[in-house]
């Protein structure tokens, strides 16, 4: 097993969320159109070409130098939902068919929160901030086939708990006597 945070890779788990990294030199020109014809929710980060190595013992040749400062390789991250629970190797096998073999080394399950695993894409998740990441635009983000984070984000108890009070408030506010009242308002 492999776990770092937000993400996890165990050859038969299932999830519905995986995330992995694309680089431009690996993919078509069209890669976008091509993964779209998936037909699951995708969301794709801005272009990362900032993302700042600072620890000298991780440099490689694949680094990207500018100023004398060390840059991953530029990629792209990826958030990919699945409509049924699947292993990472049958959405890894999936995108190479569709953007070729070199396009994709590992899929990765999403198994902390898919909101942080999004905010991420922009480095603007809380591990990404505290190791004072490059932070990209939320409006270069891709969405494809109507991703929606909204759809993914689990409300926590106390969230639960305030919803309904709220709804109580307004029903009590206003006096509605039944469900069809209420779903009028």
């Amino acid at each position: 097993m492999f776990y770092q945070g937000y993400f996890t890779i165990m050859a038969k788990d299932k999830s519905r969320y995986f995330t992995f990294l694309l680089y431009p030199e690996s993919i078509p020109e069209d890669w976008k159109s091509k993964l779209e014809l998936i037909g699951v929710p995708i969301a794709i980060s801005p272009f990362h070409d900032m993302d700042e190595k600072t620890d000298k013992s991780k440099w490689t040749p694949d680094d990207v130098i500018r100023n004398g400062k060390h840059y991953k390789k530029p990629h792209y991250h990826v958030v990919y939902v699945a409509k049924n629970p699947v292993t990472a190797d049958s959405v890894r096998y999936k995108i190479k068919q569709l953007l070729g073999d070199r396009s994709i080394a590992k899929v990765q399950i999403v198994v902390r929160s898919m909101a942080s695993m999004y905010s991420y894409l922009t480095h603007e998740s809380k591990d990404a901030i505290e190791k004072k990441k490059h932070k990209y635009s939320k409006h270069d983000i891709t969405l494809l086939n109507n991703f929606d984070i909204d759809r993914y984000i689990t409300l926590d108890v106390e969230d639960k708990d305030d919803m309904l009070n709220d709804v109580c408030d307004l029903i009590d506010d206003h006096n509605l006597a039944n469900m069809r009242e209420l779903r009028r308002f």
